[in-house]
């Protein structure tokens, strides 16, 4: 498989699993409704794993462009192929999110609430503010993309990376992810975003497209951030 098409492949079933899991705990008379926050944060990790263990052999499964930038400006990556890896990353945000509009097409008419239904694809604040909001997203994605090289320095048996990444995501979720939903990802967060902005969806209200810059900006800044840090340090 090419790597440009392993990333959207990879990125397109991150996105079905994490924003389906947003969708089933939010939605009316999904089985899953209210599950809770545990539930989409472990969730998202698991996503995450399960897309490395698809693609990972073949692209190196970024599924990021914040990973993609900051695996570029580590030396450890082509800047020739980056831009062609986030764009793939992005298809794939855009098709795997509109699979989740498919996958819940029944429940959309039973959720009233506009602003239930855009987080089921964009992230948003749990307090509107947007210099708290970047920094929440650029250290989020700090902490990411450290946590990556790190683990890039140790030897794991074959096959426990994805787990342990997996775990990363988990972890940032739970400790980091209340302030704004954890995107730590612009395609994880645009792509879906201009899903929602598409699609037919019944009452769906406006994509707060004045808050969109900020899971871009954010995570790409914390990616620049902690590749500079990391060089020091190492």
């Amino acid at each position: 498989m090419n790597p440009y098409i392993a990333e959207f492949v990879g990125t397109t079933l991150l996105i079905l699993l994490g924003v389906g899991v947003n969708a089933s705990v939010t939605l009316k008379e999904s089985k899953s409704a209210n599950a809770g926050w545990l539930v989409v944060c472990l969730s998202w990790g698991l996503a995450v794993t399960l897309s490395i263990y698809a693609v990972g052999s073949i692209s190196g499964a970024h599924l990021n462009p914040a990973v993609t930038i900051a695996l570029a400006l580590k030396g450890d990556f082509l800047w020739a192929d980056a831009p062609f890896y986030i764009l793939a990353q992005l298809a794939g945000a855009i098709c795997g999110s509109t699979l989740v509009y498919l996958h819940f097409l029944p429940h959309w008419e039973k959720t009233s609430d506009p602003a239930a239904k855009l987080g089921v694809f964009a992230t948003a604040p749990a307090i509107r503010h947007s210099l708290s909001n970047f920094m929440s997203e650029l250290i989020g994605t700090a902490v990411l993309i450290f946590g990556l090289l790190f683990i890039g320095t140790n030897e794991f048996a074959d096959g426990l990376n994805p787990l342990v990444v997996g775990g990363l995501i988990t972890t940032i979720g739970l400790c980091l992810g209340g302030t704004t939903g954890f995107a730590i990802n612009p395609a994880r967060d645009l792509g879906p975003r201009i899903a929602h902005a598409l699609l037919p969806i019944e009452g769906k209200g406006h994509s707060d497209w004045s808050y969109a810059w900020i899971p871009v900006v954010g995570p790409i800044s914390g990616a620049i951030i902690a590749v500079w840090i990391f060089n020091i340090l190492y």
